[in-house]
């Protein structure tokens, strides 16, 4: 028995390594009771009755609801933004599309600073619609293009290509779609550290750290979602009234928030968002408040710690940050192996943002039941679930652009 001890030993702690805060639900019966938030039930009580009700007064309370207790408040829009073109090549995919690397910059400063990898097809009859979608591991690692300039600078020549069954590069070109994206640590740190990158360049004399109700990591990478869009707008190549905001997992938190905060996207998708994303907060499956606020102490605001194991005092739930897109079309996507993000969690978010949709007499998900896989049901707000884990891949990207080409029309 004696022998044991030290094998035991690795088990436990490995064990309280991959233990949350509290016990992690993957059972629909264990969900607790809970009601939603009425998103067309102002904070007076009076009854939101038509779209010209919601954008004008209902609108503004939610988006305050989420900016103060969750997201943190933004900084403050630029006038302009600078910006220096590192690389261009009108001939890059053997001639299908035009690459261009942008340096942004978010001050007057060489630093901060985001570097933007951009591909647009030269087939183009006129301006194209266009994604902006975050990278997680830098922009060279989306395609086996030895161009694209390393982010960060010394990273490992292997990890060239890394990511690119996440992005298709030349089948969204070919659909006639540009794609702008930049490593999200170009932005912030997805670390809790918070003295560097963008948030340095708004703090006030002595501050070192946002107020409870100030940005997080989260609203950063929002931002700089809406400062590449701002970008791409001043481009003649670009249509500015076609840009999407798409992310996954934390950067579909990120994608959402960014559609909600700039009425400028034209259409937003979420891949496998969970919980802070299109996942309801009050369901308690998988990932909780309580674990990602643990986990990830600089996504949200100081604000949203206050309901860790306290999901039912939250003053908005998700299917209200759906809401805040109306109507602009945005599309859910889920998989049925990733039980963390709350597939239908997020199914039932959209599901219940459908009535605000249904004030400027657009159809939502109009469906109770989640549908089969890899069917895209709802309308103005679109649910997919496919088979598979927490990932993104080509069959999902030919979704995002079925439903972009529904609403937005890549020939249009």
């Amino acid at each position: 028995m004696q022998h044991l001890l030290p094998a035991l030993l690795v088990l436990l702690l490995v064990a309280l390594a991959f233990a949350g805060p509290d016990d992690v639900n993957y059972d629909e019966s264990k969900i607790p009771p809970y009601t939603l938030p009425e998103a067309l039930t102002m904070a007076d009580g009076t009854k939101v009755t038509d779209a010209a009700m919601w954008r004008g007064k209902r609108r503004a309370e939610v988006f305050e609801l989420f900016a103060d207790q969750m997201y943190g408040h933004s900084f403050p829009r630029p006038d302009h933004l600078r910006t220096q073109v590192l690389e261009e090549d009108k001939a890059a995919l053997s001639g299908k599309a035009t690459r261009r690397q942008v340096r942004v910059f978010f001050s007057d400063g060489d630093e901060p600073h985001v570097d933007v990898l951009m591909y647009l097809p030269n087939k183009a009859s006129g301006p194209v619609p266009a994604f902006v979608a975050l990278n997680f591991q830098g922009n060279h690692t989306i395609c086996d293009d030895p161009a694209i300039l390393k982010t960060p600078r010394d990273a490992d020549e292997a990890t060239r290509a890394k990511a690119e069954h996440r992005w298709p590069v030349e089948a969204i070109v070919d659909r006639g779609y540009a794609l702008a994206t930049a490593w999200y640590k170009d932005i912030v740190p997805d670390a809790n550290d918070f003295s560097t990158g963008l948030y340095t360049i708004f703090y006030k004399p002595g501050q070192n750290r946002p107020g409870d109700g100030q940005w997080g990591a989260i609203g950063a990478w929002a931002y700089g979602m809406s400062c590449i869009a701002d970008v791409l707008r001043t481009d003649r190549a670009i249509d500015a009234n076609r840009i999407i905001a798409m992310g996954h997992s934390r950067l579909g938190k990120t994608a959402l928030w960014a559609g909600a905060s700039d009425e400028r996207f034209a259409l937003v998708i979420s891949n496998c968002s969970g919980c802070g994303g299109a996942a309801l907060s009050r369901r308690r499956i998988g990932e909780t408040v309580a674990r990602i606020n643990k986990s990830f102490p600089h996504w949200f605001c100081g604000n949203f710690k206050k309901y860790s194991d306290n999901e039912d005092a939250l003053p908005i739930d998700q299917h209200e940050l759906i809401a805040l897109i109306a109507p602009r079309p945005v599309l859910i996507c889920s998989a049925e192996e990733d039980h963390w993000a709350d597939p239908r969690g997020e199914f039932l978010s959209g599901r219940n943002a459908d009535p605000v949709y249904a004030l400027f007499g657009l159809k939502g998900i109009g469906a109770d039941d989640m549908p089969p896989v890899n069917t895209i049901v709802g309308d103005a707000i679109g649910y997919r679930i496919r088979p598979g884990k927490h990932d993104v891949l080509p069959t999902d990207w030919q979704a995002y652009m079925d439903f972009a080409d529904r609403h937005l029309g890549a020939s249009r």
